[in-house]
């Protein structure tokens, strides 16, 4: 979470840069982003001024929604800001990996990389999971909603996810030199572009969607499986508690045909 407030600010000095034009986000280290840290923290911890647990390890649903909601929001920055974004993905963009990802105006990845929100398996919604039916189609965003499955960067690719897959090797010199081709024009036109493009899903309800979303994932956090994982969590540990929510799905994808 300290990561993501920092990224706000970072975004907020990048776009009072008036000369960029492209900001590209990629992740350090073994991936792009692999979600939210799952550990439990101490009662006495709040997210900034919010406190999502009182003395007796009761959950406070503002506290939960409040906090998540400032998420939202800089995931919405990235999305509003009048700068082109591109998300550049190795490794994993899962969980809140994957909504950040999907907030920038484009999305290159590693052949290998993969995308998607595990989080669906009975730990609450993707924030802002509303953009996967305007990139790829309903059918297919309430697939990946409903099982939670992880896709490739070639899958992406193919179903309009991302823009581009790549080698993983070219990963960081294709970016750059795609980011090179898009800043030929001015900011000042580049924003316009943006602004004008994004104006047209803000008419369609993308942003009481996402605040909708928010609003569900907090409600989330108090189904009878999310006790059970916060459960699991504190008698055996989060690696336990993983392998317990995913082991259903293990071997289970046996309606998919080989193409």
């Amino acid at each position: 979470t300290d990561l993501l407030f920092e990224l706000n600010d970072a975004l907020h000095d990048m776009e009072a840069e008036h000369e960029t034009r492209v900001i590209i986000l990629r992740g350090a280290g073994r991936a792009f982003c692999a979600g939210y840290d799952l550990t439990p923290s101490p009662s006495s911890k709040q997210n900034r001024s919010y406190k999502s647990v009182d003395e007796k390890r009761r959950t406070l649903i503002m506290g939960i929604r409040t906090s998540m909601q400032q998420i939202t929001d800089i995931q919405m920055y990235f999305w509003n800001m009048a700068k082109v974004t591109i998300a550049q993905i190795h490794g994993y963009a899962v969980a809140g990996g994957c909504e950040l990802s999907m907030m920038a105006d484009l999305v290159v990845a590693a052949n290998d990389a993969q995308l998607g929100h595990p989080g669906h398996r009975g730990l609450g919604v993707a924030r802002n999971g509303v953009i996967w039916p305007l990139v790829i189609g309903m059918r297919k965003a309430k697939e990946l909603a409903y099982t939670g499955e992880n896709v490739s960067a070639v899958e992406a690719e193919e179903m309009g996810m991302i823009n581009y897959a790549w080698p993983k090797e070219e990963l960081e010199e294709r970016t750059i030199a795609f980011a090179d081709r898009i800043a030929i024009m001015s900011s000042d036109h580049l924003g316009a572009l943006k602004v004008n493009m994004n104006r047209f899903y803000e008419n369609m309800g993308i942003y009481s969607s996402v605040r909708s979303s928010t609003d569900h994932d907090a409600m989330g956090q108090f189904t009878d499986f999310a006790y059970q994982w916060r459960d699991q969590i504190t008698t055996n540990g989060l690696k336990e508690a993983l392998a317990w929510r995913d082991g259903p799905y293990r071997g289970s994808d046996t309606y998919k045909e080989e193409k």
